[in-house]
């Protein structure tokens, strides 16, 4: 094991006290047969000068949205961050800040997860929200969990519109707790309404669904709404915070339950993560949320104060009466979403929302045109849209990437039905120009 840095004196010495004589002791349990059974390919050592060529030269291999031009989409979204964003996050009260158990030295941090809560609130139209989740997927499935726990029904309805992979993570979450998810189809890229009128019975806890939804296209909301509350089922929504810029708000749609991905405002796309979830809801289901609430107090002096309010996680109370189980804190991550969507406020997160919308007409307006190519579904949409192709969508994003072109996501990984159907999202981080670039290379393609 070269790769450790202990000495072969060191490593007796751990060994003698674990109570093993060698390294591969401690790996009894592992089946042979899965083991790799060589040394890993890691060279020796190098010196630093040496290191960091070595490392430079392995991360140059990534390529990132600086370089190529992206059109993918699916819940990790390309936008612009204000360079601001980046500069406080590197204070050290921020980046250092954890839980926050001691109010009395953490005012600053909880001000912070106040202030997003209350931007969350502003955004969704809902009266509470919790300090963040991890992310979109983990914090939808929470909510279903609250629509049960709230109704004492072991039923949900998810529509099969939502992103397959947050339904992936409510096929973990759910079957342990004892409830049955039934998927509802979709026609024509929204939710089939009558086949969820015939699932909707009086057994059934929420109704999950996404708004703009996986496709891109804009739900019939309201009457989804309308059709869950007649049997006494929750709704949760899931949302694209930008697009709240220009749709109404889950709250006026009257969901009771909203959640979604924050990466969009003030967090890069950085492979993957981190990111942030949140969860917004009615007065009436506070105390049934996962996570923890800051809230604001006074002492006997009179001066305000931030406090946890509401903190029904496992640290604080019994395992077994905790709403969750989720202990992290994604305040940084929560603070870039606080700082970029105060940055806009009001006025800039309309603007920002239609020009994304507008790029995003447009791109599929041009694309359309070309032979072999056309729009799969007829309803409006926000800033990603499906295009079928006549050629292998695998085909169409490679050549693509020889041309410094992310190409959009191949849906035949998440809808066998779908094949030769390509998910294109367009941001304000495109211009006209590069749009234009993008529909002249497909048209070569076709």
């Amino acid at each position: 094991m070269n790769f450790v840095p202990n000495t072969d004196s060191q490593q007796e010495k751990l060994l003698s006290r674990i109570g093993v004589k060698s390294v591969e002791e401690l790996f009894a349990d592992i089946p042979t047969q899965v083991r790799l059974q060589r040394p890993l390919a890691i060279r020796g050592g190098m010196a630093e000068q040496e290191l960091v060529k070595h490392v430079k030269g392995l991360a140059s291999r990534n390529k990132t949205v600086e370089e190529y031009s992206s059109y993918l989409g699916a819940g990790a979204y390309e936008h612009f961050i204000p360079s601001f964003v980046d500069q406080l996050l590197l204070r050290s009260e921020f980046y250092t800040a954890y839980t926050p158990y001691q109010p009395e030295i953490s005012q600053g941090t909880l001000q912070a997860i106040y202030e997003y809560q209350t931007l969350v609130c502003e955004l969704t139209g809902m009266d509470a929200a919790n300090a963040s989740m991890y992310e979109g997927a983990s914090a939808f499935a929470e909510a279903a969990l609250m629509c049960c726990d709230a109704t004492r029904r072991k039923k949900v309805l998810v529509m099969q519109t939502v992103h397959p992979e947050y339904r992936e993570v409510m096929k973990t979450y759910l079957p342990p707790r004892g409830v049955n998810l039934i998927e509802i189809p979709y026609k024509d890229g929204v939710t089939d309404l009558s086949a969820l009128e015939a699932a909707l019975q009086e057994d059934i806890a929420g109704v999950l669904v996404q708004n703009p939804n996986f496709f891109g296209s804009l739900e019939s909301a309201e009457e989804i709404v309308q059709l869950a509350h007649a049997k006494g089922a929750l709704v949760v929504m899931a949302v694209n915070p930008i697009s709240l810029g220009l749709l109404k708000s889950p709250g006026e749609i009257g969901a009771d339950i909203v959640v979604g991905e924050g990466q969009a405002l003030g967090n890069p796309l950085n492979f993957g993560g981190p990111y942030l979830g949140f969860l917004a809801t009615r007065d009436k289901y506070v105390r049934r949320m996962p996570g923890r609430i800051v809230g604001v107090a006074t002492d006997k002096n009179g001066r305000k104060g931030y406090v946890l309010t509401l903190q029904a996680r496992e640290q604080h109370i019994r395992r077994e009466k905790a709403t969750s189980n989720i202990c992290s804190n994604e305040a940084l991550c929560a603070l870039a979403f606080t700082m970029h969507l105060s940055a806009l406020g009001k006025t800039g997160i309309k603007e920002l929302a239609y020009l994304n919308l507008q790029n995003a007409h447009y791109a599929s307006r041009e694309i359309a045109k070309i032979p072999g190519m056309s729009l799969a579904f007829p309803g409006p949409f926000f800033h990603e849209f499906m295009v079928e192709t006549k050629i292998e969508p695998a085909k169409v994003n490679a050549l693509l990437l020889e041309d410094q072109i992310i190409g959009g996501l191949d849906l035949a990984r998440f809808y066998l039905e779908l094949d030769h159907h390509l998910l294109f999202c367009v941001t304000e981080t495109k211009c006209k120009a590069d749009i234009d670039r993008l529909v002249a290379r497909l048209g070569e393609i076709q």
